[in-house]
């Protein structure tokens, strides 16, 4: 696989292998966005702050509505973090969650600077997550988000305000070997397809079409 050296990591330039062989795009793509995929297995090895601050870093540069920033990170590195995080995460999800090194829940103020509602809130923490997602992989992290996790315990765990909307968890680490995982997820284990955009199309009502 090619690449081009960017100070400490390297952009590859090509499809991975894995990926070549399961994903096909309909219209030229950079690589760095089909070779992202979402694994379950993380090695133990903790990720160095300084890239762990990269990712972040990057998230803070994401798009947002009037500049309003609604993005908000639990972030959960220590023994103790990873416990509370465990107190809210479904056990289905907790079988490969628990061997990720960070867990990122992302979050988003629901209310403008002004106090009025932001109704780009969650659009724009979509976007954050988009771009912490693709600078992972640029410094060679992988990242899975999850859904399968109890709001209400996770608000009365972290002592989350009212003006606080949860998202997903993020499981972020050093891609593993798929046999650390419970068998049963071992297959799944492998990049996945998507259907094509014309298929997301939706039509678009003209005077003619009325």
């Amino acid at each position: 696989m090619s690449t081009i050296q960017t100070q400490d990591w390297e952009l590859p330039v090509r499809y991975t292998e894995e990926v070549a062989n399961a994903r096909e795009a309909n219209a030229p793509v950079h690589p760095l966005i089909l070779n992202r995929w979402s694994p379950r297995a993380y090695e133990p090895r903790p990720v160095p702050e300084e890239l762990l601050a990269t990712v972040l870093e990057a998230a803070r540069w994401a798009p947002s509505s009037s500049n309003q920033q609604p993005w908000r990170f639990y972030v959960a590195r220590t023994p103790e973090e990873h416990e509370t995080f465990r107190s809210f995460i479904k056990p289905n999800n907790r079988l490969w969650t628990d061997g990720a090194p960070v867990l990122i829940l992302i979050a988003s103020e629901k209310l403008k600077e002004d106090g009025g509602p932001n109704g780009a809130h969650a659009f724009d923490a979509g976007a954050a997550w988009g771009i912490l997602a693709l600078q992972a992989q640029l410094v060679g992290l992988s990242t899975r988000a999850v859904g399968g996790y109890d709001r209400d315990k996770a608000r009365e765990a972290l002592g989350t305000p009212d003006a606080i909307e949860l998202h997903a968890v993020i499981a972020l680490g050093y891609r593993g070997d798929a046999v650390s995982l419970p068998e049963a997820l071992r297959e799944r284990e492998k990049p996945n397809g998507r259907r094509s955009a014309r298929d997301s199309l939706l039509p678009v009502p003209t005077a003619a079409r009325r």
